[in-house]
């Protein structure tokens, strides 16, 4: 098994993401804040999978020892560089996830619920407990239990896999195309930055992180049958959870509609 053959295993999954009836009832900026202020708890999801696998991968505590292969160190500290410290679209060093949470708040989309969420938040085992009390949707607190219980885990392959399958190019391009429509449409709502960050963040994606991604896989998994099929369990169990994410959104956008 290869990086191949778990793509075309995860295929139906992938093609129902990319097909998703959320995209096109996305029609105002109020269905677009409801996106994004569900969609950045991926956002965050994904830089917490990123510093799982730095800390599993190299070393991060005093004293310092080398850790690890140190192909993986390096594959994984070159990701964390572009996603942790990217340049914005004024210059400005910043994560990805700040950039979304900026983007958010010059269009008018509400960062409440993300930030009060984070705010509580000590440590990994913090996490369950939070969104247990939380008043979240259930889509956001499946999504986010099971990416917890992976890092929980602690198996890098695994955490690799949700990683590496579960990535930002499961956005289309027609979202982006959706997002300048709405900006012609309606000029009041400033829509420049988030769509720097999706483009910025796909473009990133497919031309660099996503080969260094791939190559990460590979290294942790080497010949070993029964990683690779954790790996691409994993991988459909990742694009599953998205799907249930954007069920959810797309609930919330039809009651606002129908309301």
């Amino acid at each position: 098994m290869n990086i191949d053959s778990v793509n075309q295993q995860i295929q139906v999954q992938r093609e129902k993401l990319l097909a998703h009836s959320l995209y096109k009832n996305i029609q105002s900026p109020e269905d677009l804040q409801t996106f994004l202020k569900h969609h950045v708890f991926a956002v965050w999801d994904f830089m917490s999978l990123l510093k799982a696998l730095q800390n599993n991968l190299t070393c991060t505590t005093l004293p310092w020892k080398p850790v690890g292969n140190p192909v993986t160190r390096y594959l994984i500290n070159e990701i964390v560089l572009g996603e942790e410290t990217d340049v914005d679209d004024e210059g400005l060093y910043k994560s990805h996830y700040e950039m979304y949470l900026e983007a958010m708040d010059v269009c008018g989309a509400s960062t409440t619920q993300i930030n009060s969420f984070v705010s509580q938040l000590t440590d990994v085992d913090s996490v369950q407990r939070v969104l247990e009390s939380s008043n979240l949707p259930n889509s956001i607190k499946e999504f986010l239990q099971f990416t917890f219980q992976l890092i929980a885990e602690g198996k890098p392959h695994k955490i690799a896999a949700a990683f590496t399958f579960g990535r930002e190019d499961l956005i289309p391009d027609m979202f982006t195309a959706i997002l300048k429509d709405m900006q012609q449409e309606y000029p009041s709502i400033n829509l420049k930055k988030l769509v720097y960050y999706f483009e910025r963040h796909i473009e990133v994606d497919g031309d660099t992180h996503g080969p260094l991604a791939y190559k990460m896989v590979e290294e942790l998994c080497g010949n070993d049958t029964e990683k690779w099929e954790e790996v691409q369990a994993v991988a459909i169990a990742s694009l599953e959870k998205r799907i249930v994410l954007w069920d959810g959104i797309l609930a919330e956008i039809n009651v606002q509609t129908h309301a």
